[in-house]
């Protein structure tokens, strides 16, 4: 089945920024899952005109398989665990790699909170977004969080994602934009030319860098969406719920 590659991360972020453009959006705010999705959280908020900011939740590492998640913790310690979380991981286990994760939150959030402090989510549309969804759990994580702190609107917009993870994180928010959901999917790198880790050095750098540009125009007000290199328009495999 035909699918499409994206270039990197930053290519993906002004594509999604494209297609919700058109939407009725409320003082968007940008959360994204660090570290590649601030790669594409910071192309999306740009697009918008909106802020950027993080939401600092972090998978659980699944024994023996530390690509693979058996659930998600988040930055207010909730933990979510997928199905198949008792098939691979005991108890003990999960506990201890949720205390691990814990600190991790920990000390990304001083490092990323010197540059940004928290946005105040309450009564805006909030767009939250990773450079894809494989198992979903820290979407999942993350969205819980969210809902919490009383956004008006939550949209999970992602470039790429697994067709049974994104049915399963549709009902937990208010819209899912996913530009392919194809049927080969196995990992999220998969559908990438340049996938590169990204460091915390690189997420403080976007993160203060677009803070300057909202300060440097103001508070947003709706206006016309910029538009990125490189954005196609037309995307193969498209579905938008």
């Amino acid at each position: 089945m035909n699918h499409r590659i994206f270039h990197d991360r930053e290519e993906a972020g002004w594509m999604l920024a494209e297609r919700l453009r058109g939407l009725p959006l409320h003082d968007p705010v940008v959360l994204a899952i660090p570290r590649g999705g601030v790669e594409t959280g910071a192309a999306l908020a740009r697009g918008l005109e909106g802020e950027l900011d993080v939401v600092l939740s972090r998978k659980l590492r699944a024994p023996h398989q530390p690509e693979l998640a058996v659930g998600a913790v988040s930055e207010d310690g909730g933990v979510y665990l997928n199905d198949f979380a008792d098939a691979v991981a005991d108890a003990a286990f999960i506990e201890a790699e949720r205390q691990r994760q814990v600190a991790e939150i920990a000390s990304r959030r001083m490092r990323f909170r010197a540059v940004r402090p928290p946005a105040d989510v309450r009564g805006r549309s909030v767009i939250l977004t990773d450079d894809g969804i494989a198992t979903g759990a820290t979407m999942i994580a993350a969205l819980r969080t969210v809902r919490a702190a009383g956004a008006k609107e939550i949209i999970v917009a992602v470039p790429v994602g697994s067709a049974s993870r994104i049915a399963a994180i549709r009902p937990l928010c208010d819209r899912v934009v996913c530009l392919q959901q194809p049927e080969d999917f196995q990992a999220v790198g998969q559908f990438y030319r340049s996938f590169a880790q990204v460091e915390d050095e690189r997420v403080v750098e976007l993160l203060a860098r677009v803070a300057e540009e909202v300060s440097a125009r103001g508070r947003w007000h709706g206006s016309s969406a910029k538009t990125g290199p490189a954005v196609e328009t037309a995307v193969r495999t498209t579905h938008e719920g």
